[in-house]
């Protein structure tokens, strides 16, 4: 890394610049580091902490081939998750997941993650999501992961700055050369320059919507997940998919957003509603068990029907150290205030039941990418495609080898387009700069965009409906020139709210052009079935006068 003096800050220089330091960004930076070139890793956040598993995590997904294990080989992977709609072709699958799923449980397990292990020397693993095989890892120290992993991109020779939001992709002739963005913590602007660069900054944004708490921050995943990595690729040209079909929710604890529901489901625990009926298996041949989506369209239809809430799952069934574990060990490997909680609110999974909800929906997507995860914007490649830990790590490990073997057959980095340098400097810090306009704090102005998210685009919607609600968010779209912000932190939460308005005018936008029902958590009235011609993933690209779409990649990847 080279560092040097700009007329509006910092300069930093490097081969490989990965954005977004979590699962996805450490196995990017990881990956092009093994290439032997120099990488810059940048977050908002601190690289022990950032990201979904910066809390922790209780499994990690792995197709192992282990002699006499049934559906355990990449074609079972590639079958179950090789999608028309998704557009995930096998070669992205084996080669950008299934090839590394080995490697980081050797390279985690040897750094200090304890992954489960049966008495025969296998791994402990379960079936879960309506998979087909068993294949979650169970972890016995997860909330350690995150460090573990720290310890191992500092160990390579990684370049990592913390505090850094990135705002902008750099491109230069169409190809992109870098980004701008600013310290969180010091307010200094910083340019960096690079070969390529990998889009790991997740795929969610968790604060579009509530939950029954109402608090922004209890939720399901990581609450500073703003989508910004879609949003970046869709401003500098990239076409952005997955926003109509990656609006997911999970079932909650009542009143504690946390995840873990994949290991109560997969424990063999029963969804019971409030007649006291076990009812999932009307909606799901894998009953609790089955695919996620299912389980909350289910859970919500007998919630129309008057029976619930309230829900519980039920393991008082279940083997006493198998809810041990789930209790004591999984969840709060996944969320480590877990214990406190179920301390405080007398949570008992051997003997009582457990409350739960449907929590907040998520909203994002991703960037499209092709075979080698390159965009339709050259040398910008995108490592989060994949879901959950283990598709986050191994899909970034593939995006950044492949962004770090095209920089190693590059002269230079493109030029830094100054003007835009200025243009954005001056756009960052502009809620900090006094106004003769009524001022608007961020937490009012998301708040609003929660209110209309949640009554019109909830489990149920309408065109008109999603009409209104893409009105209502451009309405408040306008009034972000208003926003100020007294500090630097404030300062970064004004730009993550209009991350969220922005991703859920996107989403509004991608939902309303799949009319159909029946392939995510929400159904469309007018449209309640499904239509065999939108089985493709929808791509939106910024255009001159708006957004284009395109069903399916051919012709644009």
């Amino acid at each position: 890394m080279r560092t040097t003096k700009h007329n509006l800050g910092t300069l930093l220089e490097t081969d490989v610049l990965v954005i977004g330091s979590g699962a996805s960004g450490c196995g990017a930076a990881l990956g092009a580091r093994d290439q032997g070139l120099d990488v810059i890793l940048v977050d908002k956040g601190k690289l022990e902490s950032s990201g979904c598993i910066g809390g922790g995590n209780d499994h990690y997904m792995a197709v192992l081939e282990q002699p006499g294990e049934p559906y355990d080989t990449a074609d079972d992977l590639v079958k179950f998750y090789a999608k028309p709609l998704n557009g995930w072709t096998r070669n992205m699958l084996v080669n950008g997941w299934y090839n590394h799923m080995p490697h980081f449980l050797d390279i985690l397990g040897k750094a200090g993650v304890d992954f489960a292990h049966n008495a025969d020397g296998t791994y402990t693993r379960t079936q879960g999501f309506g998979q087909p095989g068993r294949w979650w890892v169970h972890i016995s120290n997860g909330m350690t992961i995150k460090r573990v992993m720290a310890r191992l991109v500092h160990a390579s020779g990684v370049n990592v700055v913390d505090r850094i939001m990135v705002m902008s992709i750099l491109t230069d002739g169409g190809r992109a050369c870098g980004a701008l963005g600013w310290n969180v913590r010091t307010g200094e602007y910083v340019i960096i320059r690079a070969k390529t660069v990998v889009s790991a900054q997740g795929r969610s944004a968790t604060r579009g919507a509530d939950n029954s708490t109402h608090n922004a921050f209890n939720v399901w995943m990581y609450p500073y997940n703003t989508s910004a990595g879609v949003l970046l690729g869709y401003e500098a040209g990239a076409a952005v998919t997955e926003l109509d079909t990656y609006q997911r929710a999970t079932m909650l604890p009542k009143g504690y957003g946390c995840p873990g529901m994949n290991g109560i489901n997969s424990s063999g625990a029963h969804e019971l509603n409030a007649l006291g009926e076990r009812f999932m298996c009307k909606y799901d041949p894998m009953c609790e068990n089955g695919v996620r989506n299912n389980q909350i369209q289910g859970t919500f239809q007998e919630q129309m029907e008057g029976s619930g809430p309230p829900f519980y799952m039920d393991m008082r069934h279940v083997d006493p150290d198998i809810v041990h574990e789930l209790q004591y060990v999984l969840m709060p490997g996944d969320k480590a205030t877990f214990g406190d909680w179920a301390d405080c609110t007398h949570t008992d999974f051997q003997h009582k039941l457990l409350e739960v909800e449907i929590g907040e929906l998520i909203y994002g997507g991703t960037i499209a990418v092709n075979d080698i995860f390159e965009s339709t914007v050259p040398n910008l490649f995108c490592g989060s495609i994949f879901l959950y830990c283990s598709g986050a790590m191994c899909g970034g490990y593939e995006a950044g080898r492949q962004a770090a073997m095209k920089a190693a057959g590059m002269a230079e980095a493109g030029k830094v387009d100054e003007e835009k340098a200025a243009t954005e400097k001056e756009r960052i810090f502009a809620p900090m700069r006094d106004s003769d306009t009524e001022p608007l704090g961020y937490q009012e102005l998301e708040q609003a965009a929660r209110n209309v998210m949640d009554y019109y685009m909830g489990f149920r919607r309408s065109m008109a409906g999603m009409e209104r609600a893409l009105e209502k968010i451009r309405f408040l779209k306008t009034q972000t020139p208003r926003l100020r912000a007294g500090t630097l932190r404030e300062l970064m939460r004004c730009h993550e709210s209009q991350d969220v308005l922005n991703v859920c005018d996107l989403a509004i936008q991608a939902t309303m052009e799949r009319k159909e029902s029946g392939r995510c958590v929400y159904r469309v009235r007018e449209f309640p079935g499904l239509n065999p011609e939108m089985a493709k993933p929808l791509l939106l690209m910024r255009g001159a006068n708006g957004t284009t779409f395109h069903w399916g990649k051919e012709n644009i990847l």
